[in-house]
């Protein structure tokens, strides 16, 4: 019974709030191909990013964002000092889902990656 009762509060799991906004920034810079929005939150490690690299990613999900998605906060973990927290992307073309990691430390991103 008690694990039962701590699998229904894993599911109602809220995502903090600075993480959330940051989540959402950096998933519309991704969507709308701006390397500019994707790195201006960043730590300045993060600001170093190759804009190829980034555009390489961005037109690789390109199609299908076009048709929509739907992001859906998984979790959090701590490690180095940063905040981890976790995103699944399911994309409405039916295509396979990706999980989206962004690290934080107080308000600036130190990463985040698509897989």
């Amino acid at each position: 019974m008690i694990f039962m009762g701590m699998l229904g509060s894993l599911n109602a799991a809220q995502a903090p709030e600075a993480a959330e906004a940051a989540s959402k920034r950096q998933i519309k810079a991704v969507e709308e191909n701006d390397f500019q929005e994707f790195i201006k939150n960043g730590e300045p490690a993060f600001q170093l990013l190759d804009k190829k690299q980034f555009e390489a990613v961005s037109k690789l999900l390109d199609e299908r964002m076009k048709d929509g998605y739907n992001v859906e906060y998984l979790g959090e973990m701590k490690q180095q000092g940063y905040l981890v927290t976790l995103w699944r992307l399911r994309f409405k073309d039916g295509t396979d889902d990706a999980l989206a990691t962004l690290s934080m430390k107080g308000d600036k991103v130190g990463g985040y990656w698509i897989k």
